[in-house]
């Protein structure tokens, strides 16, 4: 069972994202800024260069901490580089559940692909239901999202632009995140699509781990998997 977390939806700060596509899934890596405070959302690769741009760029920026929504190699590829640059008193953040994974995605991606993508710290904290990362004036809130991997979660905040979630591998427009890799379950996939399209504001941007955006409001319309999720819950 998924845990009923209720969202806290008062609108709080302001928050500017920026995408850098990078690594060889081409892998969304997002930067949230919220005054001059940053988190980093799934670094694919190539840490130590995303660090050092960001730094040349935002002058009086500080990362706070680097969060992954999951354990596959092409979104915490970068951690290690990453944290060379900015020191290991940045933290990295993830789900406990997805680390027996990583060696093994670290392996996988290693093995397709011919790059030596290299394997991330130990996580510094944990991130599951109900947990919060504040940075500037913004909240992220956790939610769990297991299925694409065992430990999969979705950071969701309601901000005075909107409300947004970060939503990984876990759902892409029309469809959901693969499932045949390891950790991954058909039947967790959809109960949590289920129960994300229950407890997410209609208006939700959802940035996605590949590929451009959507919105709950059209995956509600428009994604089949997601009617059926709920046609399952429902019954």
């Amino acid at each position: 069972m998924l845990a009923e977390t209720e969202l806290d939806r008062e609108p709080r700060g302001t928050m500017r994202i920026e995408c850098v596509v990078n690594g060889p899934i081409q892998t969304n890596t997002y930067f949230a800024i919220s005054g001059d405070e940053a988190v980093v959302i799934d670094p694919a690769s190539e840490g130590e260069r995303l660090a050092r741009d960001f730094i040349d760029g935002h002058p009086g920026v500080r990362i706070v901490a680097i969060a992954c929504t999951h354990g596959h190699a092409d979104h915490v590829g970068g951690v290690a580089g990453m944290r060379r640059v900015l020191g290991e008193d940045v933290p990295f953040l993830m789900s406990e559940a997805d680390i027996p994974i990583v060696p093994g995605a670290i392996r996988h991606l290693r093995g397709f692909y011919g790059l030596d993508t290299e394997e991330p710290p130990a996580p510094d904290r944990s991130l599951a239901e109900g947990d919060t990362l504040e940075f500037g004036d913004v909240e992220l809130q956790v939610l769990d999202a297991p299925g694409h991997t065992p430990g999969g979660i979705v950071l969701f905040a309601a901000t005075e632009e909107g409300d947004l979630a970060f939503t990984g591998d876990t759902l892409f427009p029309g469809g959901h995140g693969r499932t045949d890799l390891e950790g991954g379950d058909d039947a967790t996939i959809m109960r949590t699509l289920a129960r994300l399209f229950t407890v997410l504001p209609e208006d939700t941007l959802c940035l996605i781990g590949h590929n451009g955006t959507t919105t709950v409001a059209q995956e509600l319309c428009a994604n089949p998997f997601v009617r059926e999720a709920l046609r399952a819950h429902a019954s």
